[in-house]
């Protein structure tokens, strides 16, 4: 385990102002107040240990703002790295066609798309169907329209039901008629 080489902080007098007046500034981000006492103490001669717990700080962070503070001076404390990019956004054509798939009949004997079958179709992943779906507020699963049966025997049972709303059976006659008979 390699062990970091210690930094010697060296402040002239007009070198300990700019720091002095960040680490006492109370409109300041935390962040740069810490990094400014890291200065002020390591200039003090401390160890690296006694350093970091009055800072509040891990040892590695001591380190890491001492050497920033070396190469860059007050500016390198005040300034963030950059950080390299995460993974590029979806494509325009990838968001037209989930929700252009969202919208149109699911395949097979599906009533309704689901997540994973259209991360499947399209070649994204679940989480970015999601967020998709989340962020243009499209809840498939949630429709409240008629949905198709997978009954084979669907069309002949609505036939039947409907028949008889048409064509009510003799024996009952008209429906106040059935009415008043179940009531008496």
């Amino acid at each position: 385990m390699a062990c970091a080489k210690p930094v010697n902080v060296i402040l002239m007098a007009h070198d300990r102002e700019q720091p002095l007046v960040i680490a006492s500034d109370r409109c300041r981000p935390l962040k740069h107040v810490q990094r400014a006492r890291i200065i002020l103490l390591s200039a003090e001669r401390l160890p690296v240990l006694q350093v970091a717990q009055q800072a509040g700080v891990s040892r590695p962070a001591v380190w890491r703002w001492q050497q920033r503070y070396g190469e860059e001076g007050i500016a390198g404390l005040l300034r963030d790295k950059t950080r390299k990019p995460g993974r590029a956004p979806l494509s325009t054509g990838v968001v037209a066609k989930v929700l252009a798939l969202t919208c149109s009949e699911p395949p097979g004997e599906a009533t309704h798309w689901t997540g994973c079958a259209m991360a499947k179709a399209v070649g994204i992943s679940l989480r970015a169907v999601q967020r998709l779906w989340d962020a243009h507020h499209l809840q498939p699963h949630r429709l409240r329209t008629f949905k198709r049966s997978n009954d084979p025997k669907f069309a002949e049972k609505v036939e039947d039901v409907a028949g008889l709303y048409m064509d009510p059976p003799a024996q009952c006659g008209p429906a106040r008629s059935c009415r008043r008979r179940l009531h008496r």
